[in-house]
Formats: structure tokens, C-alpha cells, sequence
């Protein structure tokens, strides 16, 4: 299990998580599905980006593959894979609070 200090997820975590989804990306790949995923509204920023591809690989959620020319790409580990569906848990967990919240009005 990641370190707590990575828990619950950022959102801006959560969807470089589940981008690893699709197929193993590269950073610019990530940034520009984020982008079209959400409708421009999670922007994931250079700085942003590759500071948590950074924290991630330090923390055993991703890792690098052999480099591809220029091109870096990354793929999810199992750890990573835990720590997204965990954080897909508490989010389920989240809305059925809110919905459940909401049948009490």
C-alpha cells in the first residue's frame, strides 16, 4: 500500500491513475487525455504533471519503460492499481453518501 501521505488521491493523481487504463502513455499523452477526458475541465500542467510522474515512480505506483527514442512512457504497477481502485472505492463511498444524503430531504 502507497504511503498515506498519498491518500485520498489529488484529482489531478486520480486521472494520471487512470490513464494508465487505456495503454501505457507518455506524459504528454497523459496531459492531452486528461484534457479530452474531462472537457478541458483538468488541466494538467508540465510542473504538475511530472513532479507526481516523479512522486509516483518514487513510490512504486508506476514505472518508467524503456525509453522509445525520445519518447518516455510509463505503465501502472500492481501497487498503483490497488491504490486507484481503493480511491475508486472511497469515491463510490462518497456518492452514495451524497445520494443517500439527498433521499433524507
Amino acid at each position: 500500500m502507497a504511503k498515506k501521505s498519498l491518500e485520498p488521491l489529488t484529482e489531478p493523481m486520480f486521472y494520471i491513475l487512470l490513464c494508465f487504463h487505456r495503454s501505457d502513455m507518455c506524459g504528454t499523452e497523459i496531459s492531452s487525455y486528461v484534457n479530452d477526458l474531462t472537457d478541458g475541465r483538468v488541466k494538467l500542467g508540465p510542473g504538475t504533471l511530472y513532479s507526481l510522474l516523479s512522486l509516483f515512480q518514487a513510490e512504486d505506483l508506476i514505472k518508467k519503460l524503456p525509453p522509445d527514442g525520445r519518447r518516455i512512457s510509463y505503465s501502472i504497477t500492481e501497487r498503483g492499481e490497488q491504490l486507484y481502485q481503493d480511491e475508486i472505492r472511497r469515491l463510490e463511498a462518497c456518492l452514495s453518501d451524497a445520494r443517500r444524503c439527498s433521499y433524507e430531504r
